[in-house]
């Protein structure tokens, strides 16, 4: 966004408040100018860093790179404009699930935050009404923010594959996403310095399912983040294997869609009721949480795994208003058999006749089974290569998790094995044990995006050092000319330096 300066804005709606950003930024002098030398390979010119995902955390870090000057950046995303993340795809709530006044991706700027945004729109009175953020809304927040502070993002490109390079930089090999528009990115390689995966909740791996999965026919499952056609489901009858706030969303949507029945069969026997984290959600939790030694880091996520985060009230509510809701505790899968287009499921409770099964079974970490991280893959150091919690404090999924740096970077497994890794930055949910929760929720996302561009400013910097040392060497800008004193010993010495006078002539 270019910043200049204005008188003091009034007025309300979209127009006053971007001139307000506008008027904050100038009085800060932000962005901060360019500093970063170019690089250029073959005539092209090289990103300083390169963002894989074009969401909330991908737009926070790009805005904080902005920011601090850093300004050849781009962002990729293999969603169309506007459809980037979770929010109009497989989110299945009414309304966000954090508390409406949370700043989110403002990065301490009140004129970027959701509150400025739908008070210029709605007024103040709507605000005080407002319950919970309605996700659409949120989405559009999103793309206004994006829209207003120029960000530069790529849609309908994926990442097929990053691969390292012996000079250190990194290789990333673009693909157009089938169905849309998008050829002129079609098998382009784009370098970069520098690599930030914004990946989401997805993170470094993808959806997880139980195996008992793999015996069902792609047409009769699905998992909670797949395209689901909830109209098809009308008449049919439905179940919804797991206990969290996504199962509880996408049972409701099957029921709202006309599903004759819908079972919801949850491991536990008991549903988890406190959300323990934001009982410490704090100032101290989130920058605290990085400098812990490695056994209270585990403690700590590893305790909260183990409690779950119940689902909202409101999303249970509105299951269970429906007469053909039905909720089993107690009940882990046993078996499924498939007759024709039935699925026949097995728990402790009984035997079930299905027509179509969603699995809300969350997400796992494991990098190896993403292609596009294949040659970096072997050479990223996990938790679970290093530290060993035993056995009751067991946890594959914390175990998968890669163990970063302070600038939120992979480090190698084996030294010297891919120097080039420390300058790929994981910032989505797998970031979570090295660091906490501020690479993918709303209430740290600024917090963690100044974390990593500051991190990233500073590695540039280092790496630049003999050009930014030259450049101090040769700058010759004046500021004083030498007429601005006199030096007051400067005539006593001359006059010491004079042959004396005699009388003789």
């Amino acid at each position: 966004m270019n910043a200049t300066t204005t008188s003091h804005t009034t007025g309300t709606g979209l127009a006053a408040l971007e001139a307000r950003l506008r008027e904050d930024l100038a009085w800060l002098e932000l962005p901060s100018p360019a500093w970063v030398p170019s690089r250029f390979v073959e005539g092209e010119r090289v990103l300083d860093v390169a963002i894989i995902g074009g969401g909330m955390a991908g737009l926070t870090v790009a805005a904080e790179l902005r920011m601090l000057g850093i300004d050849h950046i781009q962002l990729f995303d293999q969603a169309s404009a506007g459809h980037e993340g979770p929010w109009v795809t497989y989110a299945r709530m009414h309304t966000l699930r954090s508390p409406k006044q949370l700043t989110g991706p403002a990065l301490r700027f009140p004129a970027l935050t959701f509150r400025a945004w739908y008070e210029a729109q709605f007024g103040r009175a709507q605000w005080d009404a407002l319950n919970k953020i309605p996700r659409e809304q949120w989405m559009a927040y999103l793309r206004w923010y994006r829209d207003v502070l120029a960000l530069p993002v790529v849609n309908d490109t994926r990442v097929a594959l990053i691969e390292p390079r012996a000079d250190g930089l990194w290789a990333l090999r673009l693909q157009a996403v089938a169905g849309r528009e998008a050829s002129a990115v079609q098998a382009r390689t784009v370098l970069a310095r520098h690599v930030v995966l914004a990946t989401g909740r997805e993170g470094l791996g993808g959806p997880y399912v139980p195996p008992i999965a793999d015996t069902l026919p792609a047409h009769l499952r699905a998992h909670s983040s797949d395209a689901i056609d909830f109209d098809a489901l009308r008449a049919k009858r439905v179940g919804v294997v797991g206990g969290s706030a996504s199962a509880f969303d996408n049972a409701a949507v099957a029921l709202e869609a006309g599903a004759a029945r819908v079972d919801l069969f949850i491991r536990r026997s008991e549903m988890p009721r406190i959300n323990k984290l934001t009982g410490i959600g704090s100032p101290g939790l989130v920058h605290g949480f990085q400098h812990l030694d490695d056994e209270w880091k585990w403690r700590f996520l590893h305790y909260s795994a183990q409690s779950q985060t119940p689902a909202p009230r409101d999303s249970v509510l509105r299951v269970t208003r429906h007469a053909q809701a039905h909720l089993h505790l107690g009940s882990p899968l046993l078996g499924a058999t498939v007759q024709g287009d039935e699925i026949a499921l097995d728990t402790p409770k009984g035997r079930y006749v299905l027509d179509y099964l969603i699995f809300a079974t969350g997400f796992h970490s494991e990098i190896d089974t993403r292609p596009e991280f294949a040659s970096i893959a072997p050479h990223v150091r996990r938790w679970r290569d290093r530290f060993d919690p035993g056995p009751q404090l067991a946890n594959d999924e914390l175990g998968s998790s890669p163990d970063l740096d302070t600038q939120l970077a992979f480090q190698e497994r084996v030294p010297g094995s891919c120097p080039s890794l420390g300058r790929i930055h994981c910032f989505n949910h797998a970031a979570s044990l090295s660091h906490g929760k501020v690479a993918g929720d709303i209430p740290a996302i600024s917090d963690g995006a100044q974390r990593l561009a500051r991190g990233i400013a500073s590695m540039l910097f280092d790496a630049d050092r003999e050009l930014h040392y030259a450049a101090l060497q040769a700058f010759d800008k004046a500021e004083l000319f030498g007429d601005e004193w006199v030096d007051a010993d400067a005539d006593a010495a001359t006059a010491t330096s004079r042959p004396a006078v005699t009388n003789e002539s």
